[in-house]
């Protein structure tokens, strides 16, 4: 698969960058792009940093030892876990949210909740999202009048929702008009870049090799996101049946340094 084609326009001069081929082609203006750099940035207050999805429990049993493994149960977990299921669910939240569809993106948030297998993965998720709002509206308000704009202004001000991190992300990427492509490849990475910093400080690995995992994802994330723009919701479903289990264990794991 060769790289995404994303067109990065600059607010004033009308610089373009096109890099080549192939199913990306969503023009990205420079704020738009900011925008999504600063949300997904692990300096984001939302506590990344804090979970790791329940790799910490298959490090303590032994399953993932080295880079390859962690290799192994990243692309397992983006092609047919969490990774899957959140890039559908964004990707139908940002679509609910540029038409103002407000019971939709409640049914998506309940959808997106109820999916969860286990105690520490409802938090993972519900903890992330409304911090990520709360932030959002604080720091970020988006300032346009737009159907997801005037939405995210309205769902925004009640302090008492729990918000999944896709679903709360597809809603603040719509309210800033930033491509629903970009926002699914970013939110992708970022899913995996978090991990592979929880089994850099857990297995532990050198830096070098957490970024060659990284790097070694780029065809995965843009094949999950690239799945995503085709599914509906009857595509959701998780089969990392493993990982599902490891996030149980890990509530009565003795000593945990993460939260997931």
């Amino acid at each position: 698969m060769g790289k995404p084609t994303a067109m990065i326009t600059g607010p004033v001069m009308g610089t373009t960058i096109t890099p080549t081929n192939t199913h990306m082609t969503e023009t990205v203006t420079l704020p738009a792009l900011y925008r999504l750099l600063a949300f997904l940035s692990p300096s984001f207050p939302v506590g990344a940093f804090t979970y790791s999805h329940g790799l910490e429990q298959v490090i303590e049993d032994g399953t993932v030892k080295t880079a390859e493994d962690l290799l192994s149960w990243l692309e397992d977990v983006l092609r047919h876990g969490a990774g899957r299921s959140d890039a559908i669910l964004l990707k139908k939240s940002y679509q609910a949210a540029l038409m103002g569809d407000d019971s939709t993106l409640t049914e998506l948030q309940n959808l997106a909740l109820a999916l969860q297998p286990s105690k520490e993965r409802h938090l993972e998720t519900s903890a992330q999202g409304t911090a990520f709002l709360v932030a959002v509206r604080q720091s970020w308000r988006p300032d346009g009048r737009s159907p997801a704009a005037d939405l995210f202004n309205q769902r925004a001000e009640d302090s008492n929702q729990s918000w999944p991190y896709p679903v709360a992300l597809g809603l603040a990427a719509a309210a800033h008009e930033i491509p629903e492509e970009a926002a699914l490849v970013a939110y992708l990475h970022a899913f995996a870049g978090n991990i592979v910093s929880a089994a850099i400080r857990a297995v532990p690995l050198g830096q070098s090799n957490g970024q060659s995992v990284l790097a070694s994802l780029e065809p995965t994330v843009f094949a999950v996101a690239a799945m995503a723009n085709s599914a509906s919701l009857e595509d959701i479903g998780s089969s990392t049946f493993l990982a599902d289990i490891a996030s149980m264990a890990h509530e009565t794991q003795y000593s945990r340094l993460f939260r997931s």
